[in-house]
């Protein structure tokens, strides 16, 4: 394949990328319970033995989710290639993420045998992997075990979030390259949300903001320094950064500074401006300088895995694979966000779109084409967490939080947890219901993350609403989530037709919805309302009612 990204070997992973100069591929392995660990671990997640260190493995593995990338994500990788997440001969349960090569894209398959070939390029070589002549069989179909830890019980009978309530929320100019400044994005949604409180700027006293100044470019509005530089509200207390149980963690984190007595008003902001900054990367006006993979990415963007559509993607095969689903039970997905975004006057993209123009439409990266991916957009939702005693004063009706579901039960890993659906939802949807004695029969409205359409279908089924592998049945050709079905899903289109405004956008129309406030997309008597963030590592939940 061309020119690669290389990743920075660490003091870790140095064995990894240089064992294939011996044409041995090096994995950790635990010297006392003798499992294996990928990526490096200083201690083995198993027994908690410190006795581990790099050794050679077999150097074969069997396929077992994958996709065929259709998209240009970088100049000197031409599509397609095979993007595949393969299980080592060793231990099922260590995989890596890599590339299958000398053989057509068509023809791979989960299941495949596979042994590994390096790549050299400088200082690394780059283990991808080959079909295996000696071992032309597939692997049996059967999947392996997801290890989840048990959901732990509430500490305490008493719940933080009877002690609060969402009092406000608003939202900035939305759409696609608005070549406007992020910060005055986020400034202009803070103005609304405070107004729509009935607050003074004097009365808020924290702030909190996903994810931080650190993360991507296009994804930020600068952090708390900026925020605070520009709004000077001089809080008592502030979060920022994106270790959080998905981008709603900052809104779950004020409502912890608000139920502690710290706060009583706390303005929560997220900002992205995606569209405009990626516009700005592609007519060479944003320079960005050229560095070697690191963290999350040293493992990924080596293989050209440097999308989530690619790694999500992977998730989407072995589901199919595993529950013999197809390409349509998404694209009733994406369907009903069309068709709920041709109610909502602030959608980006309000024109019908049939199931033939879904499977029609150019593969991003298999099984997900152009419609199942969110549109980015420039654009800003900010939300005011109150104590709950201040809401008699507030001009519009409260939303009151129900629930919170935070825990992390699997690997926070896109490759070595979860396979068959998106990672990191199903603990947070199990502490969900741990936390209140409602169900999800009692839910009205699901305002669940949609970067893709598989990630949808994955909060469906973590949260019970119909059991794993039967999401095909439950959306029944889009009736069950339409908006007078069994369960409406993102009436206001979500992010694949509205808008990725990342998480918040969830948020603003479960309040909408509950306030009775959505117009035409509006859930006749919606009372509670289940909010979802977070497209894998790490993710959360709001279970919402109204007050």
């Amino acid at each position: 394949m061309s020119d690669r990204p290389l990743p920075q070997p660490s003091l870790a992973s140095a064995a990894f990328w240089s064992g294939g100069k011996d044409g041995i591929l090096q994995i950790h392995r635990c010297g006392d319970c003798g499992r294996w660990l990928h990526p490096p671990l200083p201690s083995c997640p198993s027994c908690r033995s410190r006795d581990v260190s790099p050794q050679a493995a077999s150097g074969r593995a069997t396929v077992v989710g994958f996709t065929v990338n259709h998209q240009q994500w970088l100049p000197t990788m031409p599509p397609p290639y095979v993007v595949a997440i393969v299980a080592l001969e060793e231990d099922e349960e260590a995989r890596l993420t890599t590339n299958i090569v000398h053989c057509a894209p068509e023809d791979v398959r989960i299941g495949m045998r596979v042994r590994v070939v390096f790549e050299q390029h400088d200082d690394v070589w780059i283990p991808l992997f080959e079909p295996d002549p000696d071992v032309p069989a597939d692997a049996p179909a059967a999947d392996p075990a997801d290890r989840r830890a048990p959901v732990r019980p509430m500490v305490s009978p008493a719940k933080f979030e009877d002690k609060v309530a969402l009092t406000g929320v608003g939202v900035s100019e939305v759409g696609r390259r608005l070549m406007r400044d992020p910060l005055s994005l986020s400034v202009d949604a803070a103005t609304a949300a405070v107004a729509d409180a009935g607050l003074e700027w004097s009365d808020i006293d924290g702030l909190s903001t996903y994810p931080g100044g650190s993360l991507s470019p296009g994804m930020s509005e600068g952090g708390i320094m900026a925020l605070e530089e520009a709004l000077h509200l001089h809080p008592t207390w502030v979060n920022g950064g994106s270790e959080l149980p998905g981008q709603i963690g900052s809104i779950t984190a004020a409502m912890l500074a608000v139920a502690s007595g710290l706060c009583r008003h706390v303005l929560c902001v997220r900002t992205v401006w995606e569209a405009s900054q990626q516009h700005l990367a592609r007519t060479g006006a944003w320079h960005t300088a050229a560095s070697r993979a690191d963290g999350m990415m040293e493992f990924r963007a080596p293989f050209g895995a440097v999308s989530a559509a690619n790694w999500i993607a992977c998730h989407a095969s072995r589901y199919m694979h595993r529950y013999g689903d197809d390409r349509e039970t998404l694209g009733w997905i994406a369907l009903t966000a069309r068709d709920g975004a041709r109610r909502n006057p602030e959608a980006l993209h309000r024109t019908p779109l049939t199931m033939d123009e879904y499977l029609g439409a150019r593969m991003i990266s298999s099984p997900f084409g152009l419609y199942d991916c969110d549109v980015p957009v420039d654009g800003a939702v900010a939300v005011i967490v109150s104590a709950v005693e201040t809401a008699p004063d507030r001009p519009k009706p409260p939303v009151l939080v129900e629930a919170v579901g935070t825990q992390i039960t699997e690997r926070l890993s896109w490759d070595q947890g979860t396979l068959s659906h998106l990672p990191q939802a199903h603990g947070p949807a199990a502490h969900l219901w741990t936390r209140t004695e409602l169900g999800p029969d009692d839910v009205d409205v699901a305002l669940l993350y949609d970067g893709f359409t598989f990630n949808a279908l994955s909060w469906l089924e973590a949260l019970g609403f119909c059991e794993a592998g039967g999401a095909r049945d439950f959306i029944d050709k889009g009736r069950g989530i339409a908006l007078d079905g069994r369960l409406p899903l993102n009436p206001h289109g979500g992010q694949l037709s509205a808008g990725r405004l990342h998480g918040y956008g969830f948020v603003r129309e479960a309040m909408l919805q509950l306030r009775g406030e959505a117009q035409d997309r509006q859930v006749a008597d919606a009372r509670v309302a289940v909010a979802t963030a977070g497209g894998g590592v790490p993710s959360g939940a709001l279970l919402l009612r109204r007050g």
